[in-house]
């Protein structure tokens, strides 16, 4: 589980380099300050929860049950809450109406608040 919890880790930090400097650069000129900002929120959640996995799965103070919820809870909650958000600030790019996504984002959330919560529970299940 450590592996696969490391390589999400690498690639959402990966993405998250790769969409952070797309957004600085080649969409600076395209969108108003408001979509940037909402751009670079969903590259910073993005990047906060690679680093978030890899301290994951570096430790052995968390159960490997607990590793697995964890996985889950982050890998759909970066697809929801961080994937919406880049598709909703870039929406006035394309033909593509995204706004459907709208409700997606805070779905996203509540499962990154999820996961942070199973690691708190985890380590406060344990003794000593």
């Amino acid at each position: 589980m450590n592996r696969k919890i490391i390589l999400l880790g690498a690639v959402f930090g990966l993405t998250a380099i790769i969409f952070g400097a797309f957004g600085a650069h080649a969409l600076k000129s395209l969108l108003n300050e408001n979509q940037l900002i909402s751009f670079e929120t969903g590259v910073r959640y993005q990047m906060y929860h690679a680093l978030f996995l890899l301290c994951i799965a570096s430790t052995s103070l968390v159960t490997e049950k607990a590793k697995k919820a964890i996985f889950y809870l982050v890998l759909f909650g970066i697809l929801f809450f961080s994937g919406s958000i880049y598709l909703l600030a870039t929406n006035g790019l394309t033909s593509i109406d995204f706004k459907f996504f709208g409700p997606i984002t805070p779905v996203g959330g509540l499962l990154l608040i999820g996961a942070w919560a199973v690691l708190f529970l985890n380590i406060l299940k344990q003794k000593g």
